[in-house]
């Protein structure tokens, strides 16, 4: 009777034990796969954060970079949203051609040698970043003359630009804008000779 009570008590042991071992890997089981959802969870939360850090830096660069625009660059990009030029509504960067650079002649809208040259520049270097961009060109003269006079002399050197680029870099028409400030927006003092060659101007306003 003894040897069979014994043996029903090793049995129930052995049947606990086993019970426990199975419980434990049970347990642990659960306990990694709870793990493995946490870490995929995690993951997911950081590939999100990462994608909204992108974004922040995005916008922040963007916005940087209408900082640095010139308040004439900032008209330009108003104006092109306005018409709904823009696939993405921002502002690449300005050039500007000053006198002292190309050498506009007295009352001519005539492209220097040096003007040509430095379109030539700066078509290439819109070609290499391979973009679909949008641009207004932007005509300033000095105070030297009537308000007339300058806005059309303005204009006739925003048009020569446009129509280099054209025919020399094949630039599409519609992609380019010309506008003519005239002398109204100066950026040096129209009293000094060295002030009325920064500000007989085209600026070039790249878009996207």
């Amino acid at each position: 009777m003894r040897t069979k009570l014994f043996s029903i008590a090793l049995s129930l042991a052995m049947v606990l034990a086993l019970t426990g071992c199975a419980t434990k890997k049970y347990v642990k089981q659960e306990t990694g796969a709870v793990n493995t959802r946490v870490d995929g969870v995690e993951g997911q939360v950081e590939e999100a954060q990462a994608r909204i850090d992108k974004h922040d830096k995005r916008l922040g660069e963007h916005e940087e970079q209408i900082g640095e625009a010139s308040k004439t660059a900032q008209e330009a990009l108003a104006r092109a949203q306005e018409a709904g030029k823009l696939a993405e509504g921002k502002f690449l960067y300005e050039t500007v051609l000053t006198d002292e650079k190309v050498k506009f002649g007295t009352d001519s809208s005539d492209l220097s040698p040096e003007a040509k040259a430095a379109l030539d520049v700066f078509a290439e270097q819109i070609a290499a970043q391979n973009k679909s961009v949008y641009l207004e060109v932007q005509g300033h003269t000095d105070s030297v003359g009537s308000d007339k006079y300058n806005e059309e002399l303005g204009l006739l050197r925003a048009e020569a630009v446009r129509r280099y680029l054209s025919q020399a870099h094949k630039f599409p028409l519609h992609r380019i804008n010309v506008i003519s400030y005239g002398e109204t927006a100066p950026v040096a003092d129209n009293a000094t000779r060295e002030g009325r060659s920064q500000n007989r101007r085209v600026a070039l306003v790249v878009l996207q």
